[in-house]
């Protein structure tokens, strides 16, 4: 993929997004606002693995973990999903840590306990976007 073609891809994520949230406002449990966006996600032609376990190799050998990415888009965004009152740093690692591990150029971090989802949703790239051809 190239960066205009992530950069459209995480554009339409975002109205997804926003399509969920004006339905079913905030209040809800991740899992609910993880399903739907799922849903709108596939509906609308989208390759979605979702609860994705990421594997770990140290020294050679797979470790077992419990770290489990929330849904990853044409195998290039992954989405982490909160519905909490404040998104704290360690969201945000955790966010990034997915995007090294599993190698993909962008992430978006998205906050469904909010009033106005537009200003709860931050992405982030990385090297592996600056790599990515224009």
């Amino acid at each position: 993929m190239t960066k205009k073609e992530i950069t459209q891809l995480s554009y339409e994520i975002t109205g997804f997004a926003i399509k969920v949230h004006k339905a079913l406002g905030p209040g809800l449990l991740e899992s609910v606002y993880e399903e739907c966006l799922k849903i709108e996600l596939v509906k609308n032609g989208y390759d979605v693995k979702q609860q994705l376990y990421i594997p770990i190799n140290y020294e050679g050998i797979e470790i077992e973990t419990k770290l489990v990415v929330d849904i990853l888009v044409n195998d290039a965004i992954i989405i982490e999903l909160k519905a909490v009152e404040k998104v704290l740093p360690i969201h945000e690692a955790q966010l990034l840590t997915y995007m090294k591990v599993l190698k993909k150029p962008q992430g978006l971090l998205i906050n469904f306990f909010t009033d106005n989802i537009t200003k709860s949703m931050k992405p982030f790239i990385n090297e592996f976007f600056k790599e990515l051809p224009d």
